[in-house]
């Protein structure tokens, strides 16, 4: 049995967890790859630094709202309890606004993004892996991995916490080992983003790429889930978050099919800018 011990990194008075420093990372890189992919196309990096800075506000607040609506607004203040599809939600709305602000298609940035955005949930999930968190059931399995000061800790009173049935007699300080879900999911959506970086150029509609970004991210996750410890299992064996796949599936189909022979959208003129001569007139 492998076991993980939880990382962190102490500044002063300050605790930093692996999962926010993984989440900074995540923001940072994809970043990264959205001004790599508008230096190709010989257009405003600056756009680059807009979409990350909306992004880190919309999707942390829309990760915690999305939280509190599933578990009560006791937790509002707490300072775990971060959502991704929550902060999917609310990255896309913030981001979305930002589009508009700058007079970019929304389309646009949709096809900006969505390798980006596969990458960033990958190296996210990386962030999950370090703290011991939104990993899967008990297993004997040669893959299996112990969080003993994970969130919670994976022993017979922790695994308890998120449902799971102990085998009678079962000591409440025994460590179990279990499916390194988090781990799973880093690797099938480096896959996804792989697919996506490959795909960006092929001279379809503005805006498919995101499409099938839902559509690689709603599969991954609703498979993911059936071996994920979880204690929202409102609809029998399914999960809100497998729910919540589906229509990210649907939804991405449709903008798939709406999208790949729309043709090319204009940047429109924010994008069209120079990087130098848009800060020059700041």
């Amino acid at each position: 049995m492998t076991t993980f011990p939880s990382f962190s990194v102490q500044v002063g008075p300050l605790t930093i967890t692996g999962y926010g420093i993984m989440m900074m990372v995540g923001f940072l890189f994809g970043g990264w790859l959205i001004d790599r992919e508008l230096r190709r196309r010989g257009l405003n990096r600056d756009y680059a630094g807009d979409i990350v800075v909306a992004a880190v506000i919309g999707g942390v607040i829309g990760a915690k709202l999305w939280y509190v609506l599933l578990h009560g607004p006791d937790t509002l203040l707490e300072r775990a309890g971060l959502v991704w599809y929550g902060g999917l939600v609310g990255g896309f709305v913030a981001v979305a606004l930002q589009s508009v602000r700058r007079k970019v298609p929304v389309r646009f940035t949709m096809h900006l993004t969505a390798p980006a955005l596969a990458a960033a949930y990958a190296l996210g999930r990386i962030g999950c892996l370090m703290v011991g968190d939104d990993y899967g059931i008990p297993t004997d399995g040669a893959l299996g991995v112990a969080f003993p000061q994970g969130i919670p800790p994976t022993t017979t009173a922790g695994l308890a916490t998120l449902g799971w049935d102990a085998p009678p007699g079962s000591d409440p300080t025994t460590v179990f080992a279990v499916h390194p879900t988090m781990l799973y999911e880093t690797i099938l959506m480096t896959g996804a983003f792989m697919l996506l970086w490959q795909m960006r150029p092929r001279p379809q509609g503005t805006g498919w790429l995101f499409g099938l970004y839902l559509i690689l991210l709603g599969i991954e996750r609703f498979f993911v889930e059936f071996i994920r410890l979880k204690d929202d299992r409102l609809l029998g064996p399914f999960t809100v978050a497998q729910l919540t796949s589906v229509i990210l599936v649907g939804v991405g189909a449709a903008l798939w099919i709406r999208f790949k022979d729309a043709g090319e959208a204009d940047p429109g003129p924010y994008l069209r800018t120079a990087p130098a001569a848009a800060s020059s007139g700041g």
